[in-house]
């Protein structure tokens, strides 16, 4: 069975634009030292997966292209720094009880679709709201909490198995974890 590392993407990779969405990939930053942490962690996971809600397509705000402009050039910045992604998910619905939209589990069970190996139990959900926690818990995953955009929530949490401030250094404590 294999192990995946799943990510939301906004306020866990790169920052959020306060109020509003990433339009394009010049607005797509990331945060410091994300590019190097995802890279990183993708070799110690035998898949790594971007799951992630982008309600601005279902609005309009944005077309699909724009948002496949975006991930393109995500995947491409971490390939360049020796990491991999092996899909994005993303539900543009606007209804949120879409079963792709987080904390619903469709984008999970896609990737299971997609990579029939996936051991969820042995799989990991890092991100930072709690919907995104319900994801990950909802499918038996470990979940780790950022927050980059949220307070820091009192453990113990029936969602969260730990918290950190980033995501670099939830790599740097995972490293340390696994020797």
């Amino acid at each position: 069975m294999a192990t995946a590392l799943f990510l939301d993407r906004d306020g866990v990779i790169n920052e959020e634009k306060d109020g509003s969405y990433i339009f394009h990939k010049d607005e797509f930053v990331f945060y410091d030292g994300a590019l190097e942490a995802l890279a990183a962690l993708s070799q110690l996971f035998d898949h790594v997966f971007i799951v992630t809600n982008q309600r601005g397509v279902g609005r309009g705000y944005m077309t699909e292209r724009a948002l496949l402009d975006i991930h393109d050039h995500l995947t491409e910045e971490v390939v360049a720094a020796g990491g991999k992604i092996d899909r994005i998910y993303f539900a543009a619905s606007i209804d949120s009880n879409h079963s792709h939209r987080k904390p619903n589990t469709g984008m999970a069970e896609d990737a299971k679709k997609d990579f029939p190996a996936i051991d969820f139990n042995r799989s990991i959900m890092v991100g930072n709201n709690l919907s995104d926690m319900e994801f990950g818990r909802r499918m038996g995953m470990h979940t780790i909490f950022l927050h980059t955009t949220q307070d820091r929530i009192d453990l113990p949490h029936e969602l969260i198995d730990r918290q950190y401030d980033s995501l670099a250094a939830f790599y740097t404590d995972y490293k340390t974890l696994q020797k």
